[in-house]
């Protein structure tokens, strides 16, 4: 297959008739030039199909009539396409940034910090690791039953086909970035839907990607209605449907999801909402945790599934840092939180505070909050078994790990942990009894945009993973190619009622207890095989 030759990438070859419009009033530079001239995009970038389970199947249909040829071609040529396109990022970082537009975003050096940068650093890792982590794995000799001597094995990835990404609105150009360029390394076709309000951001990456010369069939950008995703997962008869699922949302949707998935056994992965635990041992650096938990309250507005939502705190030190975290929480700004969410959070707030916590700082105000302090909550309180995206800490005093973990555990959700102490040995130790998929010690959020960390969570946030080298493999399915080299295969001889003592032997001399018992019928069982063998000549 010929891939498609580079173009260069353009500042207003991003942007659909629908999100010109969107973006007018943003502080772009040559902005009327973008609203007077309407770019002529590929109708596989646009949302606005008006027959869209025609658009759908015609999109899957021409992933599907391109992924085969993508999937011969060698992986230096497809990684090739992933360095381009983390030179555009370090070229012309502005035609991502200005299709971003979050009420929680305080600047365009947010976007770069958090989704450009890591965004570029997984496409190295990619560049630097895919090889290792796609070839082919000869299995060793060790563990190989004896009786299976002339017997190699060699594990294969192969791409699933076409991979449907169901994407997130919070950080509408990491989050999907990753997962498509992941996709497209193992070899898959992408279909790409978009979170609320997200698809200038998709397609801004589908537009770099294929001018980077990436054949165009094998990005597609759906709208973001959920209609699209569910068409995409079953299309009309006569059109397969994705062949794996990625999800990032809500546990929720997450549930839907699945139920559709499971019509037609399609595998899936599903990073889904966090309430994550803080844990706070008494020997903690208090001044690096409140500094931590300030960031988590202000970083993209706390729209971030692994926010910090529940700190367990050691009693020895709760109200110091009680005192600590509500002085800080006065100097935070607010962030936009969506409407339909200001009511809910309202609710729990009060309902909260209602059962003895104490709310020491922040309110919501129509659909905008300043961030909120509450002491003495409970673990058992629905607001801290809630996946809320807006700027929200609860303070639950313990008496140690133990507490700390009994308390942790009451909460479905599992996805990240964050632990602050002096001691990390001790640390360690807690680390590797908390339920998560992730957890970091003396710090937040920000070690986890390391492209070499696997991301995902357990119980209600969900299972499988994205990014890091397990993102990867989780685009693959395997495959195992098994050589038989050796020419005596006694296996092709029906065993009659003379073999039983000849198969008790051979169990005996692999299996038994003591080496006296495995040596005296090993010899046994060689004398029979030996004599079996010569009757078969």
């Amino acid at each position: 297959m010929m891939l498609w030759k580079p173009r260069p990438l353009l500042p207003d070859m991003i942007f659909s008739d629908r999100t010109v419009a969107a973006t007018v009033s943003m502080d772009r530079p040559n902005m009327s030039t973008i609203t007077a001239q309407r770019p002529n995009i590929d109708r596989r970038s646009h949302s606005d199909d008006p027959d869209e389970v025609a658009f759908v199947s015609e999109a899957l249909t021409q992933a599907r009539s391109s992924q085969s040829a993508w999937a011969e071609q060698p992986l230096r040529e497809k990684l090739k396409i992933v360095r381009r396109f983390r030179e555009q990022i370090a070229a012309r970082p502005d035609d991502f940034t200005y299709a971003v537009e979050l009420p929680q975003r305080r600047n365009r050096a947010e976007t770069l910090a958090s989704e450009l940068l890591p965004l570029a650093d997984a496409c190295q890792f990619l560049e630097s690791e895919a090889p290792r982590l796609l070839e082919p794995k000869k299995l060793s000799k060790r563990g190989r039953p004896g009786w299976l001597k002339g017997v190699i094995a060699e594990e294969h990835r192969e791409p699933f086909g076409v991979v449907l990404i169901i994407a997130t609105w919070n950080y509408p150009l990491l989050l999907p970035g990753v997962q498509m360029l992941q996709a497209l390394v193992a070899g898959n076709a992408v279909l790409l839907k978009p979170g609320k309000g997200s698809h200038a951001a998709a397609v801004a990456l589908r537009e770099a990607v294929v001018a980077c010369g990436l054949d165009p069939n094998l990005v597609t950008v759906l709208s973001e209605a959920t209609s699209a995703a569910q068409t995409a997962i079953t299309p009309p008869e006569g059109t397969s449907g994705a062949d794996k699922v990625i999800l990032t949302g809500a546990a929720a949707t997450g549930r839907k999801v699945l139920a559709q998935t499971a019509e037609h056994l399609t595998p899936a992965a599903m990073e889904l909402s966090g309430c994550d635990a803080v844990y706070v041992r008494g020997d903690a650096d208090l001044d690096l945790v409140v500094d931590c938990l300030a960031l988590g309250m202000t970083f993209n507005g706390s729209a971030t599934c692994i926010a910090p939502r529940r700190v367990l705190v050691h009693n020895s030190i709760c109200d110091e840092l009680a005192d600590r975290l509500s002085a800080r929480f006065a100097e935070l700004p607010s962030a936009a939180i969506e409407p339909t969410l200001a009511g809910r959070l309202s609710r729990l707030v009060d309902e909260a505070c209602d059962d003895g916590a104490t709310k020491l700082a922040g309110q919501v105000e129509g659909h905008v909050v300043a961030p909120i302090l509450l002491r003495d909550a409970s673990p058992e309180m629905a607001l801290l078994q809630a996946d809320i995206f807006a700027p929200l800490l609860s303070i639950v005093r313990v008496t140690g790990d133990e507490q700390a973990l009994e308390f942790d555990r009451r909460c479905p959700y599992a996805l990240g942990a964050t632990i602050f102490s002096t001691d990390e040995t001790a640390a360690r130790s807690l680390a590797a009894q908390i339920n998560a998929g992730c957890v970091v010690i003396n710090d937040f959020l920000i070690p986890t945009a390391d492209p070499r960390i696997a991301f995902g969570g357990r119980g209600e946030s969900g299972f499988g993973v994205t990014r890091g080298g397990q993102g990867l493999i989780e685009m693959t399915q395997p495959k195992t190619v098994v050589v038989q080299r050796a020419s005596w295969r006694p296996h092709l001889t029906p065993p009659d009622e003379t073999y039983e003592q000849f198969f008790k032997n051979y169990i005996a001399s692999a299996h038994a207890k003591s080496p006296w018992a495995r040596a005296k019928a090993g010899f046994a069982f060689l004398s029979e095989a030996v004599k079996r063998q010569r009757e078969q000549r």
